[in-house]
Protein backbone atom coordinates (compact mmCIF):
# COMPACT_ATOMS: atom_id res chain seq x y z
CA UNK A 1 0.00 0.00 0.00
CA UNK A 2 1.32 3.43 -0.75
CA UNK A 3 -0.64 5.87 2.33
CA UNK A 4 -0.30 9.61 1.62
CA UNK A 5 -0.58 11.58 4.80
CA UNK A 6 -1.41 15.23 4.27
CA UNK A 7 -1.90 17.38 6.94
CA UNK A 8 -4.61 20.39 6.36
CA UNK A 9 -3.90 24.14 4.96
CA UNK A 10 -4.28 26.87 7.01
CA UNK A 11 -6.74 27.49 9.00
CA UNK A 12 -8.58 30.26 10.39
CA UNK A 13 -6.81 31.15 14.12
CA UNK A 14 -8.12 29.66 17.05
CA UNK A 15 -8.43 33.08 18.81
CA UNK A 16 -9.95 35.05 15.71
CA UNK A 17 -12.41 32.35 15.28
CA UNK A 18 -15.58 32.98 17.31
CA UNK A 19 -17.43 29.45 16.38
CA UNK A 20 -16.59 25.98 17.31
CA UNK A 21 -13.04 24.21 16.61
CA UNK A 22 -14.61 21.86 14.38
CA UNK A 23 -15.63 24.32 12.05
CA UNK A 24 -12.73 26.54 11.41
CA UNK A 25 -12.06 26.84 7.68
CA UNK A 26 -9.44 27.23 5.52
CA UNK A 27 -7.87 30.90 5.20
CA UNK A 28 -8.18 32.47 1.78
CA UNK A 29 -3.97 32.10 1.74
CA UNK A 30 -4.75 28.18 2.75
CA UNK A 31 -6.81 27.78 0.00
CA UNK A 32 -4.39 29.16 -2.83
CA UNK A 33 -1.48 27.56 -1.35
CA UNK A 34 -3.12 24.05 -0.67
CA UNK A 35 -4.98 24.09 -3.62
CA UNK A 36 -1.20 24.50 -5.13
CA UNK A 37 0.45 21.64 -3.12
CA UNK A 38 -2.35 19.62 -4.10
CA UNK A 39 -1.51 19.49 -7.55
CA UNK A 40 2.09 19.34 -6.80
CA UNK A 41 1.59 15.96 -5.01
CA UNK A 42 -0.37 15.13 -7.96
CA UNK A 43 2.79 14.93 -9.90
CA UNK A 44 4.15 12.39 -6.82
CA UNK A 45 0.99 10.54 -6.63
CA UNK A 46 -1.11 10.46 -10.11
CA UNK A 47 -3.60 7.68 -8.92
CA UNK A 48 -5.31 7.82 -5.88
CA UNK A 49 -7.96 5.05 -5.35
CA UNK A 50 -9.39 6.68 -2.12
CA UNK A 51 -9.30 10.15 0.08
CA UNK A 52 -10.23 9.60 3.37
CA UNK A 53 -10.57 12.68 5.29
CA UNK A 54 -11.10 14.17 9.10
CA UNK A 55 -14.85 15.25 9.68
CA UNK A 56 -13.55 18.69 10.44
CA UNK A 57 -14.17 21.69 8.28
CA UNK A 58 -10.65 22.56 7.75
CA UNK A 59 -9.16 18.73 6.57
CA UNK A 60 -12.44 18.38 4.55
CA UNK A 61 -11.88 22.20 2.73
CA UNK A 62 -8.18 19.97 1.80
CA UNK A 63 -9.76 17.18 1.05
CA UNK A 64 -12.08 19.11 -1.70
CA UNK A 65 -9.04 20.71 -3.05
CA UNK A 66 -7.35 17.41 -3.51
CA UNK A 67 -10.20 15.86 -5.13
CA UNK A 68 -10.42 19.22 -7.65
CA UNK A 69 -6.53 18.53 -8.06
CA UNK A 70 -7.32 14.98 -9.09
CA UNK A 71 -10.16 16.39 -11.27
CA UNK A 72 -13.02 14.91 -9.35
CA UNK A 73 -11.44 11.66 -9.08
CA UNK A 74 -10.78 9.60 -6.42
CA UNK A 75 -14.09 9.15 -4.10
CA UNK A 76 -14.02 11.18 -1.16
CA UNK A 77 -15.06 9.98 2.27
CA UNK A 78 -14.81 10.92 6.01
CA UNK A 79 -13.49 9.13 9.02
CA UNK A 80 -14.06 10.51 12.51
CA UNK A 81 -10.77 9.04 13.46
CA UNK A 82 -8.47 11.49 11.90
CA UNK A 83 -9.64 13.62 14.08
CA UNK A 84 -9.65 11.57 17.52
CA UNK A 85 -6.44 11.82 19.27
CA UNK A 86 -5.32 8.76 19.96
CA UNK A 87 -7.37 6.76 17.34
CA UNK A 88 -5.08 5.47 15.34
CA UNK A 89 -5.62 1.66 16.04
CA UNK A 90 -9.01 2.46 15.43
CA UNK A 91 -8.18 3.72 12.19
CA UNK A 92 -5.89 1.01 11.52
CA UNK A 93 -8.71 -1.80 11.33
CA UNK A 94 -10.95 0.76 9.84
CA UNK A 95 -8.46 0.52 7.14
CA UNK A 96 -7.84 -2.96 6.93
CA UNK A 97 -11.76 -3.58 6.82
CA UNK A 98 -12.25 -2.18 3.41
CA UNK A 99 -12.64 -4.80 0.75
CA UNK A 100 -10.78 -4.52 -1.58
CA UNK A 101 -7.98 -2.68 0.56
CA UNK A 102 -6.98 0.66 -1.27
CA UNK A 103 -3.58 0.12 -2.71
CA UNK A 104 -3.20 3.88 -3.27
CA UNK A 105 -4.51 6.21 0.09
CA UNK A 106 -4.90 9.38 0.95
CA UNK A 107 -5.07 10.51 4.56
CA UNK A 108 -6.41 13.91 5.59
CA UNK A 109 -6.07 15.43 8.61
CA UNK A 110 -3.99 17.43 11.55
CA UNK A 111 -1.55 17.22 13.82
CA UNK A 112 0.26 15.49 16.23
CA UNK A 113 -2.22 12.74 14.82
CA UNK A 114 -0.23 12.28 11.55
CA UNK A 115 3.08 12.07 13.24
CA UNK A 116 2.06 9.62 15.51
CA UNK A 117 0.50 7.68 12.76
CA UNK A 118 3.77 7.85 10.92
CA UNK A 119 5.85 6.50 13.97
CA UNK A 120 3.94 4.21 14.98
CA UNK A 121 3.73 2.34 11.21
CA UNK A 122 7.63 3.37 11.09
CA UNK A 123 8.59 2.74 14.10
CA UNK A 124 6.20 1.30 16.68
CA UNK A 125 6.25 4.49 18.81
CA UNK A 126 3.95 7.46 18.32
CA UNK A 127 7.29 10.01 19.47
CA UNK A 128 8.95 10.08 15.67
CA UNK A 129 10.14 13.32 15.70
CA UNK A 130 8.64 14.78 12.15
CA UNK A 131 6.14 17.35 12.27
CA UNK A 132 3.80 18.04 9.33
CA UNK A 133 3.36 21.95 8.15
CA UNK A 134 0.12 23.02 7.50
CA UNK A 135 -0.35 21.34 3.88
CA UNK A 136 2.77 19.28 3.75
CA UNK A 137 2.64 15.57 2.98
CA UNK A 138 4.98 12.51 3.22
CA UNK A 139 3.82 8.87 1.70
CA UNK A 140 5.03 5.75 3.23
CA UNK A 141 5.07 2.33 1.75
CA UNK A 142 3.40 -0.03 3.75
CA UNK A 143 2.30 -4.05 3.75
CA UNK A 144 1.15 -5.01 7.50
CA UNK A 145 -1.88 -4.84 8.90
CA UNK A 146 -0.71 -3.45 12.38
CA UNK A 147 0.54 -0.71 13.96
CA UNK A 148 4.50 -1.59 14.45
CA UNK A 149 7.34 -1.04 12.91
CA UNK A 150 7.29 -2.29 8.83
CA UNK A 151 6.11 1.06 6.80
CA UNK A 152 9.08 2.74 4.69
CA UNK A 153 9.10 6.28 4.33
CA UNK A 154 9.59 7.05 0.92
CA UNK A 155 9.44 11.23 1.08
CA UNK A 156 8.61 13.79 3.57
CA UNK A 157 7.85 17.38 1.77
CA UNK A 158 7.09 20.44 3.37
CA UNK A 159 4.15 22.42 1.68
CA UNK A 160 6.83 25.15 -0.08
CA UNK A 161 8.58 21.90 -1.77
CA UNK A 162 4.73 20.70 -3.18
CA UNK A 163 3.86 23.82 -4.33
CA UNK A 164 7.30 24.14 -6.30
CA UNK A 165 6.03 20.57 -8.40
CA UNK A 166 2.59 22.25 -9.15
Amino acid sequence: MKLYLFRHGIAADREDFAGEDAERPLTEEGTRKTRLAARGLRRLAPELDLILSSPLRRARQTAELLVEAYEGAPPLECSDRLAEEGAHEALIRELWARRPVPRRLLLVGHEPNLSELAGLLLTGLPTLAMRFKKAGACRLTWDRIDLGPGAVLDWFLPPKALRALA
